[in-house]
């Protein structure tokens, strides 16, 4: 089987999208101060096994890098990618900022760069604090007690464990035979689920699951990257949460369909898998070289940058082929 049909009644009460109200943040299984959500069902055991299966010399790269013009969410007011000097060999003879004299300073050729960006630029991780409901987010965590000055103090990207496990590919635009799936295509339980069958897995609780929509062969054109993008519809969204997913990305801007089909919430899946699943979502995750070689199975390997509080973080995920 390949589902939530194969859960055990134990492994069921881990699960928070059974537990899950409509439109409620839900309280995590795993205790009043998590703060991960379904990230807890990774294992250490999980992680070797994975990792001892893994070709780590076939290692390939999803994520996508940054640059000034790359597809960002400043359509919604958020800053576009920048990046900058800081320092560079002829201005460190000029301004001789460090003192080290000219002498040194024509010997050492000095360069150093800064950058600023949107949290959630690139490839990157959702974290559990990024949409709930009403002015609370997952395990009942609330604004007025919980949002500081700069950011908030519980389930931020400083929380998220190394994620590695078994990643298992979903390849829908695979297996609706088309480079890329039709502009707004919402992404079903059974797509999901004939992706599975097609391609002879099952998927287990606290496995990686990882969306193909073909969205990436768009990038880094920004209007055909980001606007009208196939993803994740909320039936799809429940199939993975309940069948145990520690994570969900997807290789387009922001996993789900969009716009979403609901007259009422303009991010459906986002508020449902972090609010009322805890699932953490990763976007912008390059899934094109493991369909290329029909790599539906493999090691996953990711983690975030540690910024304190933050609803999102860039990440560098790997995925290493299985060599039994």
């Amino acid at each position: 089987m390949c589902g939530p049909e194969i859960i055990t009644d134990e492994v069921r009460r881990k699960i928070a999208g059974y537990a899950a109200k409509f439109r409620e943040v839900t309280k995590s299984p795993f205790g009043p101060d998590d703060e991960i959500g379904m990230l807890n069902l990774l294992s250490p055991q999980a992680a070797r096994n994975a990792v001892q299966r893994a070709d780590a010399g076939a290692a390939i790269d999803l994520s996508v890098d940054m640059f000034m013009g790359m597809p960002s969410w400043i359509k919604a007011g958020d800053p576009a990618f920048q990046q900058w000097m800081t320092h560079t060999p002829p201005g460190t003879v000029l301004d001789d900022l460090t003192g080290a004299g000219p002498e040194q300073n024509e010997l050492v050729a000095y360069s150093g760069d800064a950058v600023s960006m949107y949290t959630h630029t690139g490839t990157h991780i959702d974290t559990l604090n990024h949409f709930g409901y009403r002015g609370k987010i997952w395990n009942g965590f609330s604004a007025d007690q919980h949002l500081s000055s700069r950011h908030w103090i519980k389930c931020g990207a400083d929380k998220i464990p190394p994620i590695i496990g078994r990643g298992v590919l979903f390849d829908v635009a695979a297996l609706h035979g088309v480079d890329m799936l039709p502009d707004n295509y919402g992404i079903s339980a059974q797509d999901l689920h004939d992706a599975l069958r097609r391609q002879q897995l099952e998927f287990h609780p606290g496995d990686i699951a990882l969306i193909r929509t073909g969205r990436m062969t768009q990038w880094p054109d920004p209007s055909r990257y980001i606007d009208n993008s196939p993803g994740l519809n909320l039936d799809g969204a429940r199939w993975l949460a309940r069948a145990g997913a520690s994570v969900i990305g997807g290789d387009n801007s922001a996993l789900e369909q969009m716009p979403a089909d609901d007259d009422e919430n303009w991010q459906v899946v986002h508020t449902y898998l972090l609010g009322e699943a805890g699932v953490p979502m990763m976007e912008l995750v390059d899934c094109e070289q493991l369909s290329a070689e029909n790599l539906y199975e493999f090691a996953f390997v990711g983690a975030c940058l540690k910024i304190r509080g933050a609803t999102g973080a860039p990440m560098r995920p790997l995925a290493m082929p299985f060599t039994s």
